[in-house]
């Protein structure tokens, strides 16, 4: 099915995007290995998680609404945001994936979520850092914390994210702000159960919800 679905993309996508999207599949590979995630899984999900990137605004807002998705009124204003969740109906409906991990991880890619399995969390780190992204100081570390801890990787792409978004004087969506401030909280919890334990706190700290 990959090479279906990279046909598809071809035809749907900037060849730049594409990169992009290989880029995050490869990454999501490269990091469900390191966190003990499907692989497989994790491959799915990053290949397929940008589908309706280029799903014009009504096409986005009327698949969100034959969806019956909540569109609150930030997504209203901003129909780019819905493109997460659109690309999981396209997952399904175009190419069949019934995993609704699989599916919930291509939902949660762009704003993230409270409570993210890791393999969300895997996406939307990828997402976020993939190589094509740059390799900045900035970046290379942040790389190298998700590889380490996946919760604080969610939480620094957050915070880049929402910095960029800031010092662009746009619009931020609530949830960016509980998905950071549940990894963030998660992470300190994980920290202070290893500490408590006498355990070197720079360990891989993942757990499957």
């Amino acid at each position: 099915m990959r090479e279906q679905v990279i046909t598809w993309l071809q035809e749907n996508v900037s060849p730049h995007r594409l990169q992009h999207i290989l880029g995050v599949e490869q990454m999501c590979i490269e990091l469900a290995h390191r966190h003990q995630v499907d692989p497989k899984k994790a491959a799915t999900a990053g290949l397929m998680h940008d589908l309706a990137k280029f799903f014009p605004p009504p096409k986005l807002l009327a698949m969100a609404r034959d969806e019956k998705l909540e569109i609150d009124s930030v997504c209203a204003t901003n129909p780019h945001l819905l493109h997460a969740e659109v690309s999981a109906i396209v997952a399904r409906e175009q190419f069949g994936v019934k995993d609704r991990e699989i599916l919930t991880a291509i939902s949660n890619h762009t704003l993230g979520s409270p409570h993210m399995s890791d393999l969300s969390c895997i996406v939307f780190v990828a997402d976020a850092l993939e190589p094509n992204r740059g390799n900045t100081p900035e970046l290379e570390t942040m790389r190298g914390v998700s590889w380490q801890n996946l919760y604080k990787g969610v939480q620094q792409a957050c915070d880049y994210s929402i910095k960029y978004l800031l010092n662009g004087h746009r619009t931020i969506h609530p949830r960016a702000v509980l998905t950071r401030n549940w990894a963030l909280s998660t992470t300190k919890q994980h920290l202070s159960q290893v500490n408590q334990k006498g355990k070197s706190p720079d360990v891989s700290l993942t757990v499957n919800h």
